[in-house]
């Protein structure tokens, strides 16, 4: 039992481990230089996305478009990391499952560069939702001691009153 438990661990950790590994995606502009860096490159519909590109120089700008997934426009602006544009946009909740391809042109000249999203249904492994959800039922330790020790203290009080009520049936003393 014990063996099993640690290897089924061991398989839990590392799978865990490798969904935290995720690259962007990377598409080559119609020129073959760089491309246009997209991440998360999988993602759900609500998600926030961030596009970069380095092909419109240390002070351009670029004019993105992710009308392919439903989000519509948005602005690639210069930022300190080496020289590239950043922009982004909101995955739309209607988004349908599939491979959009979101382009960037640069203000200066006809340079256009594409990278693709995927839209999921699902979260890709390492992006799953973290955190503790309010359902009203409390743990044995649960945020407010006192509480909990009443709702013992009363279930007890049922507990007892029930006992007594079926002894006295049993007795024949009647309800």
């Amino acid at each position: 039992m014990r063996r099993t438990a640690r290897l089924l661990t061991g398989t839990a950790l590392a799978v865990a481990a490798a969904g935290f590994v995720t690259a962007p995606a990377y598409a080559d502009d119609d020129d073959g230089g760089g491309g246009l860096e997209v991440f998360p490159s999988q993602a759900v519909p609500g998600t926030q996305i961030t596009v970069n590109t380095a092909e419109c120089g240390a002070e351009g700008t670029a004019a993105g478009d992710a009308g392919a997934v439903g989000a519509g426009v948005f602005t690639l602006a210069p930022s300190t990391h080496d020289g590239e544009a950043v922009g982004q946009f909101r995955v739309p909740p209607s988004a349908q499952p599939g491979t959009y391809e979101i382009v960037a042109k640069c203000a200066e000249g006809d340079h256009q560069v594409t990278g693709d999203l995927v839209v999921t249904l699902t979260a890709p492994r390492g992006q799953e939702p973290r955190g503790s959800v309010k359902t009203g039922v409390g743990g044995a330790l649960g945020p407010d001691p006192v509480q909990t020790a009443a709702g013992v203290t009363a279930l007890a009080v049922a507990a007892a009153g029930g006992t007594w009520l079926l002894h006295r049936r049993a007795r024949g003393d009647g309800i």
